[in-house]
């Protein structure tokens, strides 16, 4: 599966992408906790999932979301603009 990091996930994870099996994370978040165990740099990067937003193969969804199936999931901060 194809994780993609950006904006300061990218930064603090030190990658824009990346191939990973996500073992048995039957969700998003399941597969932010996999991350999480595998290195300090991902723990930082996913120290406060309230500030992650997640696309699974490219359509924004809830952290909840099944990733079963899925080719490429995405992280990234909150978007704001004006």
């Amino acid at each position: 599966m194809q994780i993609r990091y950006f904006a300061w996930l990218r930064e603090r994870v030190g990658a824009a992408a990346e191939e990973v099996d996500p073992g048995e994370a039957a969700t998003a978040a399941e597969l932010i906790e996999v991350l999480r165990a595998r290195d300090p740099r991902y723990a930082a990067a996913f120290e406060d999932i309230s500030a992650v937003r997640v696309a699974i193969d490219q359509e924004m969804a809830a952290l909840e979301t099944p990733i079963r199936g899925a080719r490429e999931i995405a992280f990234f901060p909150p978007v704001t603009g004006g």
